[in-house]
């Protein structure tokens, strides 16, 4: 007999940091009144502090699911949007249901605001916490109720070297190459002595064999992107994500018409909606869906679209307290084309500390 769900809880969780996400602040970056600092590379806001919203959903039989997405900016908007939008909707109904619920809650907003954002963050998180009740109702994990697992260990990079200097970050690199690492991402929004200069004494740092890759945080126009990514080329970039800003659709076709590298992108789409107007035209090397905006439903379908048109990939993986990040490799797995999953230890590798529980959590819902 199927359970139906009950309550549905959300929570933001907070956990301090002692260096800003993605490194040091530069000189003409502050913090603001309520923690933020906007980075003069990209002018995106981001948290001084790493903040995650977690999703409980219980059933009546007393069985919990639990799900997450972001919540590093006005975390408490997603909240607001599943108690007062989502929740009183799917109280009732059951797991085995998930993607039609995901469908419906999509349905839902389509002519205010459909298209990404906080709304479909929030269905995401619920989406998670639907497949896991649907493997603790099937007692198996994630990955055997998607198909099966096409891969028994999934090849992860080093994403971002959050130190000040050149020299810093090339002896971060180095390290990790050392412990075992071969492929190093680090992001352009805080490379202030410059970008090919850093890719550079990189690539002399670490050799030939292993894997660099840049992310361009959406920086450049079309034009400045192809005139940079040229420059680039000659350390050997295995790809180059998010040269354009995401809504520049032909930029990012005009990057990739022209420049001879993998380029990357997508960890801002949301749904196949989104995916497709890229993939359809072959703007994209390597799609990097994010579990945390995505959600499984929209990860598999997604991961499904890209496989159709010969795209290769590599899922992206942000602040976040694990959930999502479990649920992203769960999904991985069992993706053939598959090459690598991004893994930042400045988030995960702390987190691990607070296993035991040693968090701020504030019951918002």
């Amino acid at each position: 007999m199927k359970t139906a769900i009950k309550k549905i809880e959300t929570f933001i969780i907070t956990i301090d940091r002692d260096t800003p996400y993605l490194g040091p602040l530069a000189e003409s970056e502050h913090i603001n009144e309520k923690g933020y600092i906007v980075r003069q590379g990209n002018g995106t806001i981001y948290p001084t502090t790493d903040r995650s919203v977690l999703i409980k959903i219980t059933l009546e039989d007393g069985t919990i699911g639990w799900g997450e997405t972001y919540g590093i900016c006005a975390p408490k908007a997603v909240c607001e949007i599943v108690a007062d939008l989502l929740a009183p909707t799917i109280i009732g109904k059951v797991p085995q249901d998930v993607e039609a619920i995901w469908d419906s809650l999509y349905d839902m907003m389509r002519v205010r605001g459909f298209f990404g954002g906080f709304y479909l963050d929030a269905i995401a998180a619920i989406d998670i916490a639907l497949w896991d009740l649907l493997g603790k109702i099937k007692e198996l994990p994630l990955s055997a109720i998607l198909g099966h697992r096409v891969h028994t260990k999934i090849p992860a990079y080093i994403s971002g070297l959050p130190v000040s200097t050149i020299e810093e970050k090339v002896d971060l690199a180095k390290s990790w190459v050392d412990k075992g690492f071969s492929a190093i991402k680090f992001a352009s929004v805080v490379s202030h002595q410059g970008i090919a200069n850093e890719m550079s004494e990189l690539r002399n740092a670490v050799g030939p064999n292993i894997e660099l890759m840049v992310d361009l945080h959406w920086k450049f126009t079309a034009n400045d992107a192809i005139e940079l990514i040229r420059t680039l080329e000659k350390f050997n970039p295995s790809f180059v994500e998010a040269p354009v800003k995401p809504e520049d659709i032909d930029g990012l076709l005009k990057v990739s018409n022209n420049v001879t590298c993998l380029i990357a992108a997508g960890e801002e789409w949301r749904t196949t909606y989104e995916a497709l107007e890229r993939l359809k035209t072959g703007s994209v090397d390597i799609i990097q869906p994010e579990m945390g905006h995505t959600g499984i439903t929209q990860f598999m379908r997604i991961s499904e679209l890209a496989r159709r048109h010969q795209c290769k990939i590599a899922p992206h993986a942000t602040i976040g307290l694990g959930i999502f990040m479990a649920a992203s490799l769960h999904a991985s797995s069992t993706i053939e084309a598959l090459t690598l999953h991004e893994y930042q230890p400045s988030v995960f590798d702390r987190n691990l500390n607070f296993i035991d529980g040693n968090l701020s959590c504030d019951n918002s819902g």
